[in-house]
């Protein structure tokens, strides 16, 4: 064999070992993203529902002030990931933080709007889990998918096929099978009167919307412009904590003046703050590796994983048949709405 095809081949085996590894640390990387997004998606609920029905003595923590505080450290959190990708630079982090958002005054603008509807369904997840287990919670709030998918058509005139209409009328079937009532709903240890369980679900199904309209303004933003998403969250933090001061004198302003406005915090709160801080964070860079096979992956192990946990730690929530029947058309709606078949249909546009 002659030197040079000899240098070849060597050339050609570097080249498959490199894409060998490639491909390896592609799919660690998958399943890492899975393992986040899931103990992210269930932590933040499982841990939201428990300190909001904990008993403690003394005042309950305001909501309104835990959401407040997430955004700022959501800020703090991403001028360090800009601070990152300046090569860990202070000059040129202060030069682009001013480019970007202080130079760009109409661009920054924007973001108004999606962080007033982000800070609103923050408020009312609060509002939903203090009324509602978090399975229920959980299976219900996979509406987001449906609402998502509506505003995406209209706003963003995107074509959905056969399979994801489908899916959406599974999902609304599912959740409307989750919410069904059942003289077996309560339990001795937790029970919940009309009121708030209607409360509970009102709050998620405004939150749904929100979360629909704001995720697909967002996007059309992301779309129109090249500024990056951590500059974006930057954007998105300061007028979300704006709205969330605002809505903390408005609405506790009057407990607020009585024990101020870290009363009733404690390890568990703080904890709560941390990941409703990171959540979007963490799924934004999810996002970059996870694949929507894996989403749909992770959406039923948090739902499975929710009830467990709700049935037997938190114990507010006895499983009956009609849940489980709607839990299943919500998963298998959330894994059909991701899928894309190789050989593309006729879409059907809204």
């Amino acid at each position: 064999m002659s030197p040079g095809r000899k240098m070849s081949n060597k050339l050609e085996n570097k080249r498959k070992n490199k894409k060998g590894k490639s491909q390896e640390m592609s799919a660690n990387l998958k399943y890492l993203s899975l393992g986040i997004l899931v103990f992210q998606t269930t932590s933040l609920v499982l841990t939201m529902r428990y300190s909001r029905t904990l008993k403690e003595e003394g005042p309950r923590y305001l909501s309104s002030t835990a959401v407040v505080i997430a955004e700022l450290l959501k800020i703090l959190a991403c001028v360090l990931l800009v601070y990152k990708d300046s090569k860990c630079n202070l000059r040129t982090l202060n030069r682009v933080l001013h480019d970007e958002i202080l130079n760009k005054p109409m661009e920054t603008l924007k973001l108004a709007i999606p962080s007033g509807i982000y800070t609103l369904q923050n408020n009312l997840l609060y509002v939903a889990l203090s009324n509602l287990d978090a399975a229920t919670y959980q299976v219900t709030y996979q509406l987001k998918i449906l609402t998502t998918a509506l505003f995406s058509v209209s706003m963003l005139s995107k074509k959905l096929g056969v399979y994801q209409w489908l899916s959406l009328v599974i999902l609304m079937t599912g959740v409307a099978f989750v919410q069904w009532p059942s003289d077996s709903q309560a339990t001795p240890a937790k029970e919940h009167s009309a009121g708030s369980q209607f409360v509970g679900l009102i709050a998620v199904l405004i939150a749904c919307f929100s979360s629909g309209f704001a995720g697909v303004y967002f996007e059309k933003i992301l779309k129109e412009t090249k500024q990056s998403v951590w500059i974006r969250n930057i954007q998105l933090g300061f007028f979300g904590s704006i709205f969330g001061l605002m809505g903390v004198y408005i609405y506790d302003g009057e407990q607020l003046s009585k024990n101020g406005f870290f009363q009733g915090y404690n390890k568990l709160t703080w904890v709560v703050v941390v990941l409703q801080a990171l959540g979007g964070l963490v799924i934004a860079a999810v996002i970059k590796y996870a694949d929507n096979i894996l989403k749909g992956f992770a959406t039923s192990l948090s739902i499975i994983l929710s009830t467990l946990i709700s049935y037997f730690w938190l114990q507010d929530f006895v499983p009956t048949s009609v849940f489980f029947l709607g839990a299943i058309l919500v998963i298998a709606a959330t894994f059909l709405y991701g899928y894309d078949p190789k050989p593309a249909g006729n879409p059907i546009k809204a």
